[in-house]
């Protein structure tokens, strides 16, 4: 788990859980604890569920199937997180297919997943998600996207949000009105405004591209100095 995932999550529970009493439930998909996890960021007055496909530290729940999980009912969670973990799911829109059915309606979940990450399987590695990866499942699944981003840290954020594997992050709520999956013979695709979901944020891997931009530059106008320096003393013995 690196630090920035990590950073990433502290920041929706801040914002999203720790300041309000509707969410108590917490189910954590993918919550197997390779190299770190995100129980400890949970209060203490709140119930936390860590789910995988494997027994091992970490994991309450290992469902028989992975994409039909018969062990929980319908609505029975407040809050689902995952992390790290959608890029190693072969068919990812059934994964949030079940996670929109064990959610409350009313409820909230977030998602982050790499967009740049080298290859690491775990026993697989399938995807890569852009933020238009990220609304789009929640599209397919009837959920409402209120946050997405791709390597954002809030103002004045330290460097460790930003993130070589390019963190895309989601926040949606599924509707009190939630009715199932997106009627896909009605559907047409329309773009996402990404800036205002982004709000309040600043972007972290232009601000590093940006700083490694200038540092270049400085260096070709101080490497050119030096030559002209150089040619001059050459000539004028200076």
């Amino acid at each position: 788990m690196h630090p920035s995932s990590m950073l990433r999550m502290k920041w929706f529970f801040d914002n999203y859980i720790n300041n309000s009493n509707e969410y108590r439930t917490i189910l954590d998909v993918g919550s197997y604890d390779v190299n770190g996890s995100y129980r400890h960021l949970v209060a203490d007055n709140l119930s936390y569920t860590g789910l995988d496909m494997a027994n091992g530290p970490n994991v309450d729940l290992v469902p028989k199937s992975p994409y039909i999980w018969e062990e929980i009912e319908s609505d029975t969670f407040d809050v689902v997180i995952s992390g790290q973990a959608f890029e190693h799911i072969e068919f990812p829109w059934l994964t949030m297919t079940e996670i929109a059915r064990v959610l409350k309606k009313g409820g909230i979940l977030c998602i982050i997943v790499p967009r740049l990450a080298v290859r690491h399987r775990y026993p697989v590695d399938t995807y890569r998600y852009d933020v238009d990866g990220v609304v789009a499942l929640c599209r397919y699944t009837g959920l409402t996207p209120i946050h997405a981003s791709m390597n954002l840290g809030p103002k004045g954020c330290s460097k460790e949000w930003y993130s070589e594997a390019g963190d895309t992050m989601l926040v949606a709520k599924k509707p009190v009105t939630w009715t199932g999956l997106v009627d896909v013979k009605s559907y047409s695709c329309t773009p996402s405004d990404i800036e205002s979901l982004a709000t309040g944020l600043i972007d972290l891997e232009r601000q590093e591209y940006t700083k490694s931009a200038h540092a270049y530059i400085e260096n070709r106008i101080i490497r050119f100095a030096h030559s002209v320096r150089k040619r001059l003393d050459k000539h004028f013995g200076c």
